[in-house]
């Protein structure tokens, strides 16, 4: 399996493009332009107005739209982080490590907003979700800085071990380990990474992130309310934190600045693949048109999503949740039975589902009406293969069984903005309307021929002018590539009386088919 990061800067915008041996699987656009609310902020904020009705405070941090802060998300040392930053920001406290610290005790985990916070207190606090639509960031008072291995949680004295980690002798290693080492007034969480790690590569981890919080409290004392006092790392550097490991095979990037970034940051973390960082400067052709990017992301985000065998996928939007269609698309195989092709298209459309959401960042309730399966032990098999494929998503979801119907319900946390990009185009047939991008067309005649081909000797692709010669100039051509997979010759007349993507197949008697 092969992993590779292919990152493009723009005037304004940079790109990051995650592919797993050559299909894109993430998607993530950072606009220079954007107001600076990242998930893993930290702001130094002003209380606005506590509400009791809603057990929660609407928070300024300096967006157009209050920050929203329940009280659950409070973190049980309220009082001892409020009294901190209380001396911290005065200049009344300069030792910033805990260790002689006296903790508060702790709110009651039942109590009211009202008892805890008022009007116009300062408060340190931490975006958890960014603004989206219409609400203001979501945030926590419970603070936690991530670093490669291990997530520091000041006022906390727990040590957490990530569940992904399956080997009960590898988690108590890391638990013993880690209280050993873990300063006094820290908690720690161990993420998956750190999965046979030494003590040396945990503990400079660890000293990296004490700096950071050390440098964080400096800022307290002159900063402004509210103001960010510490931001996470950049995209690129957040994406490698994160999702970096032994498998990434390349990561490309046309932009000098981030390539020497990019370099010194995984000198850090893994010093043995910094020579897998390549600066792309060739002019003839674009880094995303070089590993066909920019192909499949217009392929990937419209409504309509052509699979494999003629299968397709039609994915709604509102703004409660989302709902995902499967259709076979008529196609005839070798399927003995109804239940098996129905069992063959489930599979292929929950490996594509899985890739969907997290390419497009889907989040909050998501229901998928796969196609009716009779067999109890299919829709077993069907279930285990999308926890299966969903098992790599760094986002906390849940997939319940299939229920009579049919219907898979999944629900999947969503911390920042949905990817959305636009895959309709200018109609050159109607200058006040839009039409899908042809690279889209070309996918359904794909999708259409792999469909009707088996039950015809002959067929005939009339299409536009502009669309036949796609097809057929150049070598090899796209009419080439048919022939080597379905060993026949499709004919394709130009049509002038057509429009743009107007398409229709014909049999050998001339008839529609499609």
């Amino acid at each position: 399996m092969n992993k590779e990061l292919i990152i493009r800067s723009g005037s304004n915008t940079v790109d990051f493009a995650l592919l797993k041996d050559g299909k894109l699987i993430e998607f993530h656009r950072d606009k220079d332009n954007d107001k600076g609310f990242q998930v893993g902020d930290i702001f130094i904020a002003k209380i606005r107005k506590p509400v009791s009705g809603l057990n929660a405070a609407f928070v300024n941090v300096g967006f157009d739209k209050d920050a929203f802060l329940h009280y659950h998300d409070l973190g049980p040392n309220l009082p001892t982080l409020m009294k901190f930053t209380k001396l911290v920001s005065a200049g009344k406290l300069k030792d910033f490590t805990l260790k002689n610290f006296t903790f508060e005790p702790e709110i009651n985990k039942d109590g009211a907003i009202t008892d805890v916070l008022s009007a116009n207190q300062s408060i340190l606090v931490q975006i958890v979700k960014e603004p989206i639509s219409t609400k203001g960031p979501r945030i926590s008072s419970e603070l936690s800085i991530a670093g490669r291995y291990i997530v520091l949680v000041p006022f906390s004295d727990r040590v957490s071990i990530s569940q992904k980690i399956e080997s009960k002798e590898e988690k108590d290693r890391l638990k013993k380990l880690m209280q050993t080492i873990k300063p006094k007034g820290f908690g720690v969480i161990v993420r998956t990474v750190a999965e046979g790690k030494n003590v040396a590569e945990l503990e400079k981890d660890l000293e990296q992130l004490l700096e950071k919080w050390k440098a964080m409290c400096k800022r307290l004392t002159t900063a402004m309310h509210p103001s960010k006092v510490l931001g996470e790392v950049n995209r690129a550097s957040s994406i490698l934190r994160d999702v970096f490991n032994d498998t990434f095979t390349g990561i490309h990037i046309d932009d000098e600045d981030l390539y020497y970034q990019t370099k010194d940051y995984l000198q850090e973390i893994a010093p043995s693949k910094v020579s897998i960082v390549k600066h792309y400067q060739s002019k003839e052709l674009p880094l995303f048109e070089k590993y066909h990017i920019e192909r499949q992301i217009k392929t990937s985000f419209g409504k309509t999503i052509s699979m494999s065998k003629g299968a397709y996928l039609i994915i709604e939007h509102t703004e409660a949740l989302h709902v995902i269609d499967v259709n076979s698309g008529n196609r005839s195989n070798k399927a003995q039975s109804q239940e098996d092709t129905a069992l063959e298209v489930n599979m292929i459309a929950a490996a594509e589902i899985a890739r969907q959401l997290r390419l497009r960042d889907m989040g909050g309730i998501i229901v998928v009406d796969f196609i009716d399966m009779g067999n109890a032990e299919n829709r077993k098999v069907l279930y285990d293969f999308l926890k299966e494929e969903m098992s790599d998503d760094k986002a906390k979801h849940k997939i319940l069984p299939p229920s009579k119907f049919g219907l898979i319900q999944i629900t999947r946390q969503r911390v920042r903005p949905e990817v959305s990009i636009k895959t309709r185009e200018e109609d050159p047939n109607n200058e006040n309307g839009e039409i899908e991008a042809p690279i889209l067309v070309i996918d359904k005649i794909s999708a259409s021929l792999e469909r009707i081909i088996k039950d015809h000797k002959k067929v005939v692709l009339n299409a536009h002018p502009f669309v036949a010669a796609y097809l057929t100039k150049g070598f090899p051509s796209i009419r080439s590539k048919w022939f080597l997979e379905h060993y026949k010759w499709i004919k394709i007349i130009p049509r002038d009386a057509y429009t743009y993507l107007e398409y229709h197949f014909l049999d050998q008697e001339g008839n529609v088919i499609e």
